[in-house]
Formats: structure tokens, sequence, C-alpha cells
């Protein structure tokens, strides 16, 4: 099984960004830091090399990157493209999550509680 899944909304406006920024034929690759006010976010960014430990997978037409440290808290994650009036935004499912902040960038798992800080 996958690490995360993204929807075919999400993989087109990924795709979208990719070819704006002259970045086709790159890696995206998902990963969790320490930070935001729950004690974990998340980052997404595109990558041109495999770094060891990897987890490699492909969803519509992209190639994925997770590293060994983010894998087991993004474990099942659903990456979602939504468009509203206010403009559009990636949304994160991530069935790990325990508590998780407003803006749902900032979250934390039973075993990684990250570093929180004050918002």
């Amino acid at each position: 099984m996958d690490v995360v899944t993204i929807t075919e909304a999400a993989a087109l406006q990924i795709k979208d960004m990719m070819k704006e920024n002259e970045e086709e034929g790159a890696y995206l690759r998902v990963a969790i830091q320490g930070g935001g006010c729950s004690g974990l976010s998340y980052g997404m960014g595109f990558a041109h090399e495999v770094e060891e430990g990897d987890t490699q997978f492909e969803q519509h037409g992209i190639q994925i990157l997770v590293d060994k440290e983010s894998a087991p808290a993004l474990k099942g994650t659903k990456i979602d493209y939504k468009q509203s009036l206010m403009g559009g935004g990636f949304t994160i499912d991530n069935p790990n999550a325990i508590a998780s902040c407003g803006c749902g960038s900032s979250f934390r798992t039973a075993t990684n509680t990250g570093t929180p800080e004050n918002c």
C-alpha cells in the first residue's frame, strides 16, 4: 500500500505547478517536520533525487517520495485539492492525527508530538 494517496484533482494541480516552475519530471516529496501549534507540520515540495530510505511510488503519473522518518506519521494520508470562492488549496486528511490546529496544517500523532510552537 502507498504511504499517501493523492486525488486526481491534487495531481492535476501538482502537474500545473511543476509546469509553471519548470519542474516537469521532478519527484513530489511529502514530509513532516517539527513545528506549528500542534507540534508537527506538513511539507510538500519538488525533489530531484531519491534519498536513502525513501519510499517511492507513483500516482496519476506523479512520482512521490516519502522519507522513512515521515512515513509512519503519514501512512493512510489523503491529499486533495479543493477550489472555493476564496481560492484553492490542498487539504490533507491524516488518520494518524490525534490533534490538529484550526488551520489544518499542524498536527500530532499518538507516537510523535513534534515540537509545538506558540501561535
